[in-house]
């Protein structure tokens, strides 16, 4: 499982918005990766930010 992947899977277990460092504590991993991991996925439309530096799913 990438990156990627495991921020959205962290997203959906979680059922509300979290920041990103509280994706990098849930998931295990770094929180610069974390961040890029965002970038991309915010890019790519599979995350949405409800609010200032706090992600969700987009479902």
């Amino acid at each position: 499982m990438d990156i990627n992947e495991l921020v959205v899977k962290t997203l959906k277990e979680a059922g509300e918005p979290l920041k990103a460092g509280e994706i990098a504590e849930k998931a295990g991993i770094d929180k610069k990766d974390v961040d890029k991991a965002i970038k991309d996925l915010k890019k790519d439309e599979k995350i949405t930010s409800p609010k200032r530096c706090y992600y969700s799913i987009n479902e």
